[in-house]
Protein backbone atom coordinates (compact mmCIF):
# COMPACT_ATOMS: atom_id res chain seq x y z
CA UNK A 1 0.00 0.00 0.00
CA UNK A 2 1.89 3.24 -0.95
CA UNK A 3 -0.51 6.20 0.47
CA UNK A 4 -3.31 5.34 2.68
CA UNK A 5 -6.28 7.93 2.04
CA UNK A 6 -9.87 6.27 2.50
CA UNK A 7 -10.63 6.85 6.20
CA UNK A 8 -12.53 3.24 5.07
CA UNK A 9 -9.47 1.37 4.43
CA UNK A 10 -7.98 2.83 7.52
CA UNK A 11 -10.96 1.74 10.01
CA UNK A 12 -10.65 -1.53 8.52
CA UNK A 13 -6.66 -2.15 8.61
CA UNK A 14 -6.60 -0.53 12.03
CA UNK A 15 -9.45 -2.74 13.10
CA UNK A 16 -7.39 -5.56 12.21
CA UNK A 17 -4.60 -4.48 13.87
CA UNK A 18 -6.36 -4.47 17.11
CA UNK A 19 -7.65 -7.49 17.15
CA UNK A 20 -4.14 -8.60 16.65
CA UNK A 21 -2.95 -6.86 19.66
CA UNK A 22 -5.81 -7.60 22.09
CA UNK A 23 -5.36 -11.72 21.03
CA UNK A 24 -1.98 -11.27 21.67
CA UNK A 25 -0.85 -14.38 23.98
CA UNK A 26 -0.50 -14.05 27.45
CA UNK A 27 2.78 -14.76 27.63
CA UNK A 28 3.89 -11.74 25.38
CA UNK A 29 1.92 -9.45 27.47
CA UNK A 30 3.57 -11.17 30.15
CA UNK A 31 7.03 -10.22 29.05
CA UNK A 32 6.78 -6.67 30.73
CA UNK A 33 10.60 -6.09 31.22
CA UNK A 34 11.16 -6.90 27.45
CA UNK A 35 8.08 -4.18 26.85
CA UNK A 36 10.03 -1.99 28.55
CA UNK A 37 14.22 -2.58 26.88
CA UNK A 38 12.40 -2.46 23.42
CA UNK A 39 10.80 0.99 24.28
CA UNK A 40 13.99 2.67 26.17
CA UNK A 41 15.88 1.72 23.14
CA UNK A 42 13.70 2.56 20.07
CA UNK A 43 13.17 5.74 22.40
CA UNK A 44 16.99 6.51 22.77
CA UNK A 45 17.66 8.66 19.82
CA UNK A 46 14.77 10.64 21.08
CA UNK A 47 15.19 12.78 24.15
CA UNK A 48 11.84 13.77 24.48
CA UNK A 49 9.82 10.57 23.58
CA UNK A 50 12.64 8.87 25.81
CA UNK A 51 12.23 11.40 28.97
CA UNK A 52 8.00 10.80 28.80
CA UNK A 53 8.76 7.00 28.70
CA UNK A 54 11.18 6.91 31.54
CA UNK A 55 9.08 9.20 33.75
CA UNK A 56 5.75 7.69 33.10
CA UNK A 57 8.00 3.77 33.87
CA UNK A 58 7.74 2.89 30.34
CA UNK A 59 3.87 2.01 30.48
CA UNK A 60 2.14 2.00 27.28
CA UNK A 61 -0.59 5.02 25.92
CA UNK A 62 -1.25 3.03 22.24
CA UNK A 63 -0.43 -0.99 22.43
CA UNK A 64 -2.17 -1.88 25.27
CA UNK A 65 -5.17 -3.68 25.43
CA UNK A 66 -7.80 -1.44 27.69
CA UNK A 67 -10.33 0.93 26.09
CA UNK A 68 -8.10 3.96 26.02
CA UNK A 69 -5.11 2.65 24.58
CA UNK A 70 -7.41 1.72 21.73
CA UNK A 71 -9.18 5.04 21.67
CA UNK A 72 -5.87 6.56 21.55
CA UNK A 73 -4.64 4.48 18.40
CA UNK A 74 -7.27 5.08 16.91
CA UNK A 75 -8.18 8.58 17.26
CA UNK A 76 -4.10 8.92 16.11
CA UNK A 77 -4.58 6.42 13.00
CA UNK A 78 -7.66 8.84 11.92
CA UNK A 79 -6.21 12.56 12.37
CA UNK A 80 -3.04 11.11 10.37
CA UNK A 81 -5.60 9.82 7.48
CA UNK A 82 -6.71 13.84 7.26
CA UNK A 83 -3.04 14.94 6.81
CA UNK A 84 -3.31 15.82 2.85
CA UNK A 85 -6.24 17.93 3.67
CA UNK A 86 -4.09 19.90 5.75
CA UNK A 87 -1.98 20.44 3.08
CA UNK A 88 0.99 18.52 5.00
CA UNK A 89 3.23 15.45 3.72
CA UNK A 90 1.08 12.48 4.27
CA UNK A 91 3.79 10.25 3.87
CA UNK A 92 6.02 11.88 6.53
CA UNK A 93 3.52 9.23 8.80
CA UNK A 94 3.93 6.18 7.17
CA UNK A 95 0.49 4.94 8.25
CA UNK A 96 1.21 1.89 5.99
CA UNK A 97 4.00 1.27 7.89
CA UNK A 98 2.62 1.80 11.35
CA UNK A 99 -0.36 -0.61 10.31
CA UNK A 100 2.33 -3.38 9.23
CA UNK A 101 3.52 -3.15 12.39
CA UNK A 102 0.51 -3.81 14.42
CA UNK A 103 -0.44 -6.26 12.22
CA UNK A 104 3.10 -8.12 12.36
CA UNK A 105 3.28 -7.95 16.07
CA UNK A 106 4.77 -11.29 17.74
CA UNK A 107 6.81 -10.37 20.84
CA UNK A 108 7.37 -7.94 23.80
CA UNK A 109 9.34 -6.01 21.69
CA UNK A 110 8.13 -6.48 19.04
CA UNK A 111 5.13 -4.23 20.82
CA UNK A 112 7.75 -2.31 22.37
CA UNK A 113 8.99 -0.87 19.12
CA UNK A 114 5.65 0.02 17.75
CA UNK A 115 4.27 1.76 20.73
CA UNK A 116 7.87 4.37 20.05
CA UNK A 117 7.17 4.77 16.63
CA UNK A 118 3.09 5.42 16.99
CA UNK A 119 4.67 8.47 19.50
CA UNK A 120 7.25 9.02 16.96
CA UNK A 121 4.53 9.99 14.18
CA UNK A 122 2.12 11.24 16.75
CA UNK A 123 4.84 14.48 18.17
CA UNK A 124 5.83 14.64 14.21
CA UNK A 125 1.80 15.47 13.15
CA UNK A 126 1.09 17.18 16.21
CA UNK A 127 3.64 20.08 15.62
CA UNK A 128 3.18 19.81 12.15
CA UNK A 129 -0.54 20.87 11.71
CA UNK A 130 -0.25 22.98 14.81
CA UNK A 131 2.69 25.07 13.84
CA UNK A 132 3.86 23.91 10.45
CA UNK A 133 6.42 22.14 8.96
CA UNK A 134 8.95 24.39 7.11
CA UNK A 135 11.07 27.29 9.37
CA UNK A 136 9.79 30.55 7.97
CA UNK A 137 13.31 32.12 7.91
CA UNK A 138 15.06 29.30 6.53
CA UNK A 139 12.48 29.56 3.54
CA UNK A 140 13.09 33.52 3.46
CA UNK A 141 15.22 35.47 5.37
CA UNK A 142 12.68 38.45 5.00
CA UNK A 143 10.38 36.39 7.09
CA UNK A 144 10.89 37.06 10.28
CA UNK A 145 8.13 35.09 12.04
CA UNK A 146 8.44 33.75 15.66
CA UNK A 147 6.55 30.46 15.38
CA UNK A 148 4.90 29.27 18.60
CA UNK A 149 6.51 26.09 18.72
CA UNK A 150 5.43 23.80 21.83
CA UNK A 151 7.13 21.48 23.75
CA UNK A 152 7.33 18.27 22.12
CA UNK A 153 7.27 16.04 25.39
CA UNK A 154 4.58 18.28 26.61
CA UNK A 155 2.54 17.22 23.38
CA UNK A 156 2.78 13.57 25.05
CA UNK A 157 1.98 14.61 28.51
CA UNK A 158 -0.80 16.20 27.95
CA UNK A 159 -2.07 13.83 25.29
CA UNK A 160 -2.43 11.22 27.58
CA UNK A 161 -4.61 13.08 30.07
CA UNK A 162 -6.82 14.15 27.72
CA UNK A 163 -9.73 12.82 25.02
CA UNK A 164 -7.43 11.76 22.49
CA UNK A 165 -10.20 12.72 19.80
CA UNK A 166 -10.45 16.25 20.80
CA UNK A 167 -6.65 16.67 21.68
CA UNK A 168 -6.08 16.06 17.99
CA UNK A 169 -9.02 17.79 17.07
CA UNK A 170 -7.48 20.72 18.71
CA UNK A 171 -4.22 21.00 17.38
CA UNK A 172 -4.74 22.85 14.24
CA UNK A 173 -5.40 26.30 13.72
CA UNK A 174 -8.93 26.87 14.81
CA UNK A 175 -9.53 30.75 13.27
CA UNK A 176 -12.29 30.90 10.55
CA UNK A 177 -9.79 31.44 7.56
CA UNK A 178 -8.11 28.37 8.27
CA UNK A 179 -11.71 26.41 7.92
CA UNK A 180 -12.28 28.16 4.82
CA UNK A 181 -8.71 27.89 3.34
CA UNK A 182 -9.24 24.12 4.10
CA UNK A 183 -13.10 24.41 1.80
CA UNK A 184 -11.26 26.40 -0.41
CA UNK A 185 -8.05 23.49 -1.17
CA UNK A 186 -11.16 20.79 -1.78
CA UNK A 187 -13.08 23.29 -3.36
CA UNK A 188 -9.91 23.20 -6.54
CA UNK A 189 -9.27 19.66 -5.95
CA UNK A 190 -12.56 19.06 -7.40
CA UNK A 191 -12.18 21.97 -9.96
CA UNK A 192 -8.90 20.51 -10.89
CA UNK A 193 -10.35 16.90 -11.16
CA UNK A 194 -13.43 18.01 -13.28
CA UNK A 195 -10.93 19.24 -15.60
CA UNK A 196 -10.26 23.09 -14.70
CA UNK A 197 -11.82 26.10 -15.71
CA UNK A 198 -11.38 25.44 -19.31
CA UNK A 199 -9.42 27.04 -22.26
CA UNK A 200 -7.19 29.84 -21.26
CA UNK A 201 -7.95 32.99 -22.97
CA UNK A 202 -6.06 34.82 -25.61
CA UNK A 203 -5.38 38.26 -26.38
CA UNK A 204 -3.88 41.27 -25.02
CA UNK A 205 -7.36 43.47 -24.21
CA UNK A 206 -10.90 43.21 -24.07
CA UNK A 207 -13.43 45.24 -23.05
CA UNK A 208 -17.43 46.43 -23.54
CA UNK A 209 -18.17 45.74 -27.72
CA UNK A 210 -15.69 43.32 -28.42
CA UNK A 211 -17.34 39.93 -29.48
CA UNK A 212 -15.31 36.64 -31.13
CA UNK A 213 -13.40 33.38 -30.06
CA UNK A 214 -11.56 35.14 -27.35
CA UNK A 215 -14.90 37.21 -25.63
CA UNK A 216 -16.30 33.08 -25.90
CA UNK A 217 -12.99 32.33 -24.09
CA UNK A 218 -13.48 34.50 -21.54
CA UNK A 219 -17.26 34.28 -20.66
CA UNK A 220 -16.51 30.51 -20.61
CA UNK A 221 -13.84 30.85 -17.96
CA UNK A 222 -15.92 33.49 -15.94
CA UNK A 223 -18.87 31.01 -16.03
CA UNK A 224 -16.47 27.85 -15.01
CA UNK A 225 -14.86 30.39 -12.01
CA UNK A 226 -18.23 31.12 -10.42
CA UNK A 227 -18.11 34.96 -11.27
CA UNK A 228 -21.04 35.32 -14.10
CA UNK A 229 -24.08 33.12 -14.87
CA UNK A 230 -24.63 30.79 -17.89
CA UNK A 231 -24.68 32.48 -20.80
CA UNK A 232 -24.41 32.28 -24.66
CA UNK A 233 -23.56 35.40 -25.11
CA UNK A 234 -20.89 35.99 -27.75
CA UNK A 235 -20.38 40.00 -27.32
CA UNK A 236 -18.49 41.65 -24.23
CA UNK A 237 -21.59 42.98 -22.78
CA UNK A 238 -22.78 44.47 -19.55
CA UNK A 239 -22.89 41.09 -17.87
CA UNK A 240 -19.31 39.91 -19.04
CA UNK A 241 -18.08 43.52 -17.69
CA UNK A 242 -19.79 42.80 -14.30
CA UNK A 243 -18.17 39.55 -13.87
CA UNK A 244 -15.33 40.62 -15.15
CA UNK A 245 -15.63 43.56 -12.03
CA UNK A 246 -16.08 40.99 -9.46
CA UNK A 247 -12.58 39.12 -10.68
CA UNK A 248 -10.97 41.80 -10.71
CA UNK A 249 -12.59 42.72 -7.39
CA UNK A 250 -11.35 39.09 -5.82
CA UNK A 251 -8.09 39.73 -7.25
CA UNK A 252 -7.00 42.72 -6.24
CA UNK A 253 -7.04 44.32 -9.50
CA UNK A 254 -8.77 48.06 -10.64
CA UNK A 255 -12.25 47.38 -10.98
CA UNK A 256 -13.05 49.12 -14.43
CA UNK A 257 -14.55 46.13 -15.64
CA UNK A 258 -11.83 45.75 -18.91
CA UNK A 259 -10.47 42.56 -19.28
CA UNK A 260 -6.61 43.95 -20.04
CA UNK A 261 -3.07 42.56 -20.16
CA UNK A 262 -3.17 42.15 -15.92
CA UNK A 263 -6.59 41.19 -15.47
CA UNK A 264 -6.42 38.83 -18.20
CA UNK A 265 -2.89 37.40 -16.71
CA UNK A 266 -4.71 36.33 -13.53
CA UNK A 267 -8.01 35.04 -14.93
CA UNK A 268 -5.26 32.79 -16.85
CA UNK A 269 -3.89 31.01 -13.78
CA UNK A 270 -4.46 27.60 -13.77
CA UNK A 271 -6.74 25.93 -10.86
CA UNK A 272 -3.04 24.20 -9.76
CA UNK A 273 -1.34 27.45 -9.29
CA UNK A 274 -4.12 28.73 -6.88
CA UNK A 275 -4.18 25.43 -5.61
CA UNK A 276 -0.24 25.98 -4.84
CA UNK A 277 -1.13 29.57 -2.93
CA UNK A 278 -4.09 27.80 -0.68
CA UNK A 279 -1.67 25.30 0.60
CA UNK A 280 1.14 27.86 1.29
CA UNK A 281 -1.43 30.15 2.90
CA UNK A 282 -2.60 27.36 5.35
CA UNK A 283 1.25 26.31 6.19
CA UNK A 284 1.46 30.22 7.08
CA UNK A 285 -1.90 30.19 9.16
CA UNK A 286 -0.16 27.48 11.03
CA UNK A 287 3.00 29.76 11.96
CA UNK A 288 0.35 31.87 13.32
CA UNK A 289 -1.38 29.60 15.41
CA UNK A 290 -1.40 32.19 18.34
CA UNK A 291 -3.94 34.42 20.01
CA UNK A 292 -3.72 37.45 17.92
CA UNK A 293 -5.38 39.90 19.85
CA UNK A 294 -9.28 40.84 20.11
CA UNK A 295 -8.31 43.96 18.31
CA UNK A 296 -5.20 43.57 16.55
CA UNK A 297 -3.80 45.18 13.06
CA UNK A 298 -3.65 43.34 10.16
CA UNK A 299 -1.17 44.28 7.31
CA UNK A 300 -1.30 42.16 4.37
CA UNK A 301 1.73 43.25 2.03
CA UNK A 302 0.56 41.39 -1.07
CA UNK A 303 -2.95 43.45 -0.28
CA UNK A 304 -1.50 46.76 -0.07
CA UNK A 305 -4.26 47.16 2.92
CA UNK A 306 -3.84 47.53 6.66
CA UNK A 307 -6.83 46.90 8.67
CA UNK A 308 -8.11 46.81 12.24
CA UNK A 309 -9.89 43.91 13.54
CA UNK A 310 -12.30 43.65 16.36
CA UNK A 311 -13.13 40.27 17.17
CA UNK A 312 -11.93 39.01 13.72
CA UNK A 313 -14.36 41.34 12.41
CA UNK A 314 -13.14 44.56 9.82
CA UNK A 315 -13.49 47.79 11.81
CA UNK A 316 -11.37 50.24 9.92
CA UNK A 317 -9.41 49.45 6.34
CA UNK A 318 -7.05 51.84 4.27
CA UNK A 319 -4.59 51.39 1.07
CA UNK A 320 -0.99 50.94 2.19
CA UNK A 321 2.28 51.49 0.14
CA UNK A 322 5.00 48.45 1.07
CA UNK A 323 8.73 48.04 0.43
CA UNK A 324 9.39 48.17 -3.05
CA UNK A 325 10.71 44.39 -4.51
CA UNK A 326 14.19 45.41 -3.76
CA UNK A 327 16.54 43.11 -1.91
CA UNK A 328 17.12 45.87 0.98
CA UNK A 329 13.65 47.23 0.85
CA UNK A 330 11.26 44.84 0.51
CA UNK A 331 8.56 44.87 3.95
CA UNK A 332 9.84 41.65 6.70
CA UNK A 333 6.63 39.84 8.17
CA UNK A 334 6.51 39.47 11.58
CA UNK A 335 4.17 40.44 14.96
CA UNK A 336 5.09 42.80 17.52
CA UNK A 337 2.72 45.55 19.23
CA UNK A 338 1.77 49.48 18.88
CA UNK A 339 2.76 51.29 21.99
CA UNK A 340 1.90 54.90 20.45
CA UNK A 341 2.08 57.37 17.89
CA UNK A 342 4.43 60.54 16.89
CA UNK A 343 1.87 63.49 15.35
CA UNK A 344 4.03 66.52 13.95
CA UNK A 345 7.40 63.34 13.39
CA UNK A 346 11.12 64.14 12.59
CA UNK A 347 12.23 62.10 10.12
CA UNK A 348 15.51 60.33 11.17
CA UNK A 349 16.61 59.52 7.90
CA UNK A 350 18.06 55.41 8.25
CA UNK A 351 21.53 55.48 7.54
CA UNK A 352 21.38 53.10 4.47
CA UNK A 353 19.28 55.33 2.72
CA UNK A 354 21.78 58.40 4.06
CA UNK A 355 24.76 56.48 2.64
CA UNK A 356 23.10 54.81 -0.29
CA UNK A 357 21.19 57.91 -1.89
CA UNK A 358 21.93 61.22 0.04
CA UNK A 359 25.87 61.12 0.03
CA UNK A 360 26.32 60.61 -3.89
CA UNK A 361 24.14 63.55 -4.62
CA UNK A 362 26.16 65.73 -1.87
CA UNK A 363 29.57 64.55 -3.58
CA UNK A 364 28.21 66.12 -6.81
CA UNK A 365 26.16 69.12 -4.85
CA UNK A 366 26.76 70.21 -1.52
CA UNK A 367 23.39 71.62 -1.10
CA UNK A 368 21.27 68.71 -2.70
CA UNK A 369 18.86 67.81 -0.26
CA UNK A 370 18.41 71.13 0.86
CA UNK A 371 14.81 69.75 3.07
CA UNK A 372 17.33 68.05 5.06
CA UNK A 373 18.99 69.04 8.24
CA UNK A 374 22.94 67.62 8.82
CA UNK A 375 24.29 66.97 12.01
CA UNK A 376 27.33 65.20 13.93
CA UNK A 377 27.22 62.82 16.63
CA UNK A 378 26.62 65.16 19.46
CA UNK A 379 23.52 66.28 17.40
CA UNK A 380 25.07 70.03 16.11
CA UNK A 381 24.12 71.42 12.91
CA UNK A 382 26.78 71.22 10.24
CA UNK A 383 27.54 73.91 7.83
CA UNK A 384 27.28 72.26 4.24
CA UNK A 385 29.44 74.76 2.69
CA UNK A 386 32.38 73.41 5.41
CA UNK A 387 31.92 69.83 4.33
CA UNK A 388 33.90 67.82 1.80
CA UNK A 389 31.57 65.30 1.15
CA UNK A 390 33.57 63.34 -1.33
CA UNK A 391 35.99 62.47 1.34
CA UNK A 392 33.20 59.55 2.74
CA UNK A 393 32.08 56.45 1.90
CA UNK A 394 29.13 54.47 3.07
CA UNK A 395 31.65 53.15 5.64
CA UNK A 396 32.55 56.40 7.06
CA UNK A 397 29.97 59.02 6.45
CA UNK A 398 29.83 60.90 10.45
CA UNK A 399 26.73 62.65 9.92
CA UNK A 400 23.37 62.28 10.98
CA UNK A 401 20.60 63.19 8.56
CA UNK A 402 16.86 64.30 9.74
CA UNK A 403 14.24 66.61 8.40
CA UNK A 404 11.76 68.78 10.90
CA UNK A 405 8.33 68.28 11.25
CA UNK A 406 6.29 69.75 7.99
CA UNK A 407 3.51 68.89 5.36
CA UNK A 408 6.42 67.49 2.88
CA UNK A 409 7.80 65.44 5.70
CA UNK A 410 8.62 62.24 4.16
CA UNK A 411 6.81 60.68 7.20
CA UNK A 412 3.74 63.28 6.74
CA UNK A 413 2.20 64.35 9.67
CA UNK A 414 2.30 61.53 11.88
CA UNK A 415 3.79 57.92 12.75
CA UNK A 416 2.53 54.79 14.19
CA UNK A 417 4.99 52.88 16.36
CA UNK A 418 5.81 48.90 17.24
CA UNK A 419 9.33 49.74 18.51
CA UNK A 420 11.07 46.31 16.45
CA UNK A 421 14.68 45.58 15.44
CA UNK A 422 13.44 46.17 12.06
CA UNK A 423 12.68 49.69 12.57
CA UNK A 424 9.50 49.15 10.37
CA UNK A 425 6.84 51.43 11.37
CA UNK A 426 3.32 52.39 9.69
CA UNK A 427 3.18 55.95 8.80
CA UNK A 428 1.59 59.26 6.68
CA UNK A 429 3.58 60.30 3.24
CA UNK A 430 3.17 63.30 1.15
CA UNK A 431 3.18 60.98 -1.99
CA UNK A 432 -0.31 60.67 -2.19
CA UNK A 433 -0.58 59.63 -5.52
CA UNK A 434 1.28 56.02 -5.11
CA UNK A 435 -2.20 55.19 -3.47
CA UNK A 436 -4.26 55.43 -6.94
CA UNK A 437 -1.93 52.73 -8.52
CA UNK A 438 -2.82 48.89 -8.37
CA UNK A 439 0.51 47.90 -7.20
CA UNK A 440 1.87 49.87 -4.38
CA UNK A 441 4.97 48.39 -3.67
CA UNK A 442 7.54 51.60 -3.61
CA UNK A 443 8.65 52.42 0.44
CA UNK A 444 11.97 51.57 1.78
CA UNK A 445 10.24 49.07 4.00
CA UNK A 446 8.13 51.25 5.77
CA UNK A 447 3.86 51.27 5.44
CA UNK A 448 2.66 54.10 4.63
CA UNK A 449 -1.32 54.76 4.71
CA UNK A 450 -3.89 56.49 2.42
CA UNK A 451 -5.72 57.45 5.81
CA UNK A 452 -3.42 58.20 8.57
CA UNK A 453 -5.67 60.55 10.14
CA UNK A 454 -9.02 58.12 9.88
CA UNK A 455 -6.45 55.26 10.94
CA UNK A 456 -5.58 57.72 14.49
CA UNK A 457 -8.75 58.25 15.37
CA UNK A 458 -9.77 54.78 15.58
CA UNK A 459 -7.32 53.94 17.67
CA UNK A 460 -7.85 56.46 19.85
CA UNK A 461 -11.65 56.15 19.98
CA UNK A 462 -10.95 53.16 22.83
CA UNK A 463 -9.46 55.90 25.25
CA UNK A 464 -11.64 58.73 24.38
CA UNK A 465 -14.54 60.44 23.26
CA UNK A 466 -13.71 63.12 21.24
CA UNK A 467 -10.58 61.36 19.65
CA UNK A 468 -10.61 63.51 16.13
CA UNK A 469 -10.76 66.53 18.79
CA UNK A 470 -7.72 65.12 20.41
CA UNK A 471 -5.28 64.45 17.97
CA UNK A 472 -5.85 67.48 15.97
CA UNK A 473 -5.04 69.93 19.43
CA UNK A 474 -1.84 67.72 19.06
CA UNK A 475 -1.88 68.47 15.53
CA UNK A 476 -2.38 71.79 15.46
CA UNK A 477 1.28 72.71 17.58
CA UNK A 478 3.22 71.63 14.96
CA UNK A 479 5.78 70.29 17.48
CA UNK A 480 6.70 66.55 17.50
CA UNK A 481 4.57 65.13 19.92
CA UNK A 482 4.06 61.24 21.32
CA UNK A 483 0.56 60.26 21.64
CA UNK A 484 0.73 56.81 23.94
CA UNK A 485 -2.04 54.41 23.37
CA UNK A 486 -3.53 53.02 26.93
CA UNK A 487 -3.85 49.21 25.39
CA UNK A 488 -1.07 47.84 23.38
CA UNK A 489 -2.36 46.58 20.03
CA UNK A 490 -1.06 43.66 18.72
CA UNK A 491 0.75 44.31 14.61
CA UNK A 492 1.10 41.36 12.48
CA UNK A 493 2.31 42.28 9.23
CA UNK A 494 1.62 39.04 7.08
CA UNK A 495 1.96 38.05 3.54
CA UNK A 496 -0.89 36.21 1.73
CA UNK A 497 -1.54 35.27 -1.89
CA UNK A 498 -4.57 33.11 -1.09
CA UNK A 499 -7.38 34.54 1.48
CA UNK A 500 -10.81 34.08 2.27
CA UNK A 501 -13.78 36.64 2.45
CA UNK A 502 -16.12 35.49 5.60
CA UNK A 503 -18.37 34.40 2.95
CA UNK A 504 -15.93 31.55 2.54
CA UNK A 505 -15.37 32.62 -1.14
CA UNK A 506 -11.52 32.47 -2.03
CA UNK A 507 -9.80 35.30 -3.02
CA UNK A 508 -6.18 36.19 -4.14
CA UNK A 509 -3.10 38.24 -4.81
CA UNK A 510 -0.45 38.70 -7.03
CA UNK A 511 3.37 36.92 -5.00
CA UNK A 512 4.47 40.63 -5.13
CA UNK A 513 7.86 39.25 -3.20
CA UNK A 514 8.04 35.81 -4.57
CA UNK A 515 8.16 34.63 -1.24
CA UNK A 516 4.99 31.97 -1.76
CA UNK A 517 6.63 30.48 -4.79
CA UNK A 518 9.50 29.69 -2.02
CA UNK A 519 7.60 28.58 0.14
CA UNK A 520 5.72 26.14 -1.91
CA UNK A 521 8.86 25.19 -3.41
CA UNK A 522 10.24 24.06 0.10
CA UNK A 523 6.46 22.27 0.78
CA UNK A 524 6.74 20.54 -2.30
CA UNK A 525 10.67 19.08 -1.41
CA UNK A 526 9.21 18.10 1.75
CA UNK A 527 6.49 15.86 0.29
CA UNK A 528 3.14 18.00 0.24
CA UNK A 529 1.05 17.03 -2.73
CA UNK A 530 -0.54 19.24 -4.60
CA UNK A 531 -3.53 17.02 -4.91
CA UNK A 532 -4.46 15.06 -2.11
CA UNK A 533 -5.46 11.40 -3.45
CA UNK A 534 -8.69 10.49 -1.44
CA UNK A 535 -8.08 6.94 -3.34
Amino acid sequence: MRTLTRSGIVRFVFAFASMVLIALPAQIRAEIPAFKQAVAEAAALDRDIADFYRETEYAPIWTGPEALDQSRRRALLAALDTAAAHGLPAARYDVPGLLAMLADVRSARDLGKVEVAMSKAFLTYARDVQTGILKPGAVDDDIKREVPLRNRKGYLTDFVQASPDAFLRALPPHNPEYTRLMKGKLTLERTIERGGWGATVPGKKLEQGDSGPAVVALRDRLIAMGYLTRTATRSYDAEIMVAVQKFQAAHGLDTDGVAGGGTLTEINVSPEERLKSVIVAMERERWMNMERGKRHILVNLTDFTAKVMDDNKLTFVTRSVVGMNQHDRRSPEFSDEMEHMIVNPTWNVPRSIAVKEYLPMLKKNPNAAGHLNITDSSGRAVSRANVDFNQYTEKNFPFDMKQAPSNSNALGLVKFMFPNRYNIYLHDTPAKSLFARETRAYSHGCIRLAQPFDFAYTLLARQTDDPKGVFHKVLKTGRETQIDLEQNIPVHIIYRTALTTPRGQLEFRRDVYGRDAKIWNALDAAGVALIANRG
